[in-house]
């Protein structure tokens, strides 16, 4: 799949998957969005507002309030990238993203998770 597909994925048909994954492992939906929302800078009504607009993955990265700044602590392997290595941005947060909630998916603390 190329970047630009990925990029025009509606954020709303990703989410539920993103929270489906965490649940499956014992995780909660407001793990997720408290995962989502120290990436992002979104609160919970703006989160809840992108995806009732509907927008896609670029739009919703681009229309975060403030990546938090020690997202580029994210270190590690993703779909068989190192995102710590992605060269172009949106990819790099998209994969950030992943990356944080496979963490939380695995057990991992989420203090440890939010790189706090």
């Amino acid at each position: 799949m190329t970047n630009e597909r990925v990029y025009k994925m509606a954020f709303s048909r990703v989410y539920p998957l993103l929270v489906q994954k965490a649940e499956r492992k014992g995780r909660s939906k407001s793990e997720v969005d408290a995962v989502i929302c120290w990436q992002t800078g979104y609160d919970q009504s703006g989160l809840q507002a992108q995806i009732d607009k509907n927008v896609d993955y670029e739009t919703f990265f681009n229309e975060a309030p403030q990546i938090n700044s020690n997202a580029t602590k994210i270190k590690g392997v993703i779909c068989g990238h190192r995102v710590e290595e992605i060269q172009e941005p949106l990819m790099q947060k998209i994969r950030w993203l992943d990356k944080l909630v496979d963490e939380l998916a695995k057990g991992k603390p989420l203090e440890k998770v939010l790189r706090s």
